[in-house]
């Protein structure tokens, strides 16, 4: 019990702040959307580039830690596919479905309560995965809806808009300059990086508060069961596999706490933004967000109770 009160319920108490503000008007729509512009445009790259220039790769980026997780991703993603599909939805809908699945909120939910659970120290191993996520799941995920959509015409173009939508987004563009320092053995300035720190002190708290204010959007709304299958391959399946994986190939402590923890978390909001951009499954991709995220307050309980 300690460690929903300590760990998980403080985080959830900010992003229900960042709710009822909105819902009671006291916090602008549109200011919701200039938050999480400066969040996620700037703040939590500014994060995601300084820890991925200062990590040490040859000890974080191991294959033991990522395949655990990755492999439980793609079981996530192809359950939400193949499920959706069984409950007739057509293969569009149920590729977005499937990335609900795939795509864990593994910034805004996982950064915090991995650090409130296990300390700053232990998210060395968070970084590691969170570095290779985005990438992996927007190559993932545009490739095989674009392969559903194709239907035996050319793929020419398929490279070409796997490659925009991964660097559109400016989480990658982040990681991508942090890698460039780390392997250049760049020195950040020390005056730029005071200017970082500052802006990275900012990120995940209001990060938190905006994502209250954009759940406050997404009514849950489309069909239980697909819901349900939404949280089932973000809360259950993605964790249990990596967990089980983890487990199996003798993973250490940290590293496994890591993984599994960033595996549990609810589907991202970049989940929804995926299926708006494809006109499918939008009312079932939003209401997993807001449905997993409530959800979640007790599995990631759950799962730290479990974990060592």
């Amino acid at each position: 019990m300690s460690a929903l009160v300590d760990v998980v319920l403080p985080v959830f108490i900010l992003i229900t702040a960042g709710y009822v503000a909105t819902w009671r008007g006291l916090f602008a729509d549109s200011a919701v959307d200039g938050l999480m512009a400066f969040t996620q445009g700037f703040a939590i790259p500014c994060l995601l580039f300084q820890a991925i220039a200062t990590i040490d790769l040859g000890d974080e980026f191991s294959l033991d830690i990522l395949v655990p997780f990755y492999v439980g991703a793609v079981a996530g993603f192809a359950t939400g596919i193949v499920g959706a599909r069984a409950f007739g939805r057509n293969w569009e809908d149920s590729v977005a479905i499937g990335f609900c699945g795939l795509f864990s909120n593994s910034v805004l939910l996982g950064l915090p309560i991995a650090e409130r659970a296990f300390g700053s120290d232990s998210l060395r191993f968070n970084y590691a995965i969170i570095a290779v996520h985005a990438p992996f799941c927007y190559l993932l995920g545009v490739t095989v809806m674009e392969l559903v959509r194709a239907r035996g015409q050319s793929l020419a173009g398929l490279p070409a808009k796997v490659t925009r939508a991964m660097f559109n987004n400016s989480l990658v563009i982040g990681i991508a300059l942090g890698f460039v320092v780390n392997l250049t053995g760049l020195t950040i300035p020390r005056i730029l990086d005071d200017a970082l720190q500052m802006m990275i002190r900012a990120a995940l708290p209001a990060a938190l508060f905006g994502l209250g204010g954009i759940l406050f959007r997404y009514k849950p709304e489309g069909d239980l069961k697909l819901i349900g299958l939404v949280c089932f391959c973000s809360l259950v399946l993605h964790p249990g596999v990596t967990y089980l994986i983890g487990s199996a190939i003798g993973l250490g402590t940290v590293p496994l706490r890591a993984a599994v923890i960033t595996a549990a978390m609810a589907p991202g909001v970049n989940t929804y933004i995926f299926a708006n951009i494809y006109g499918a499954a939008q009312r079932t991709a939003a209401s997993g967000v807001l449905v997993g995220t409530v959800v979640s307050i007790v599995s990631v309980w759950a799962w730290l109770v479990i974990l060592p």
